[in-house]
């Protein structure tokens, strides 16, 4: 079956009435237990860095392979039970790819402990969306985690998803979504997956180059709309964009900084270790609840404007 312009319409419309229920059947969570599976029987502590390199990589195209094929299985069995059983499936499948209402509902835990003054359940809420130390944070500090993650997570859980199932519909959508989270759990700079997880690192950096910059593209059109200052989130976001270490994550988040008037960056912890990451944006407006509700506001409308992008691309491929 064809995945066409209305099944894209039902999918995004279906994360954001529901976003990610705990009790839900997710492929996603099943991608990642298939990446530890498939982990298992590719690494090897014992082998050189070389040798490590490369187990990487197929460790990498194995688990792309499977999911890609996972996921055409699926559509197949679908296809053989009923039509409309095939149009659930393809929706459903599309629909876990996205991430709107997810990335608002797991960060507004966050900012409702703060609204309370509860700045402890602040602390722990956010440790379970972010990978630094969040034990000391104050609260200009907590939302400013918060504005980082959710403009940074713009590109990867809304534009991408919304890119490839533009492109090829749940397969391909499917396959970044491996790739992405093949890139979470193993593109570190530890021990561990230094050279083992280089190759899933690198291939999620080519495969987020066009989503990333369409999405500081976007998040300039959306603060425009916004009344927002949007040639400051132009103009930070062609200055900053390229400070950060990613080739990627900048750009969103250099926009939302120059969007909202607020400087984002500096000291984080990790591990017990200070790292000092660059400056996105200038140091104008406090960094307050009211900035994290114009993110999420700026966050919605910059889905909305990649959504209706995403199906002109899609319906173009139907017709044509």
């Amino acid at each position: 079956m064809v995945f066409l312009p209305w099944h894209f319409a039902a999918a995004y419309i279906l994360d954001l009435l529901v976003g990610d229920p705990r009790w839900w059947p997710h492929p996603i969570r099943w991608i990642g237990r298939f990446i530890t599976a498939v982990e298992r029987v590719f690494y090897d502590e014992k082998a050189s860095h070389g040798l490590k390199g490369l187990q990487g990589a197929v460790f990498w195209m194995t688990v792309v392979l499977g999911v890609i094929s996972g996921t055409i299985v699926i559509l197949g069995i679908a296809s053989h039970v009923h039509p409309v059983f095939e149009t659930a499936v393809l929706i459903w499948l599309a629909f876990t790819t996205l991430a709107t209402r997810n990335l608002h509902q797991e960060s507004v835990k966050v900012a409702k402990a703060l609204g309370e003054g509860n700045i402890v359940k602040a602390r722990e809420k956010l440790a379970w969306i972010v990978s630094r130390d969040t034990s000391q944070l104050e609260e200009q500090d907590i939302v400013r985690a918060l504005v980082e993650t959710v403009s940074e997570n713009i590109s990867d859980g809304i534009v991408a998803p919304l890119f490839y199932l533009s492109l090829g519909g749940p397969v391909a959508a499917m396959a970044y979504k491996a790739m992405n989270t093949m890139d979470s759990m193993v593109g570190y700079m530890n021990d561990r997956y230094r050279y083992f997880g280089w190759f899933a690192a690198r291939a999620d950096d080519l495969f987020n180059w066009i989503p990333a910059r369409l999405s500081g593209l976007l998040l300039v059109g959306a603060s425009a709309i916004m009344r927002l200052d949007w040639r400051k989130a132009w103009n930070v976001m062609r200055r900053d964009a390229r400070k950060m270490k990613s080739p990627n994550a900048g750009y969103p988040e250099a926009a939302a900084a120059g969007a909202l008037n607020v400087q984002l960056g500096g000291t984080n912890i990790y591990f017990g270790r200070p790292v000092e990451k660059p400056t996105l944006g200038d140091a104008g407006e406090t960094l307050s609840l009211d900035t994290y509700r114009a993110m999420i506001r700026l966050m919605y409308l910059t889905s909305a404007l990649a959504f209706f992008l995403a199906l002109g691309i899609r319906t173009l491929f139907v017709l044509y």
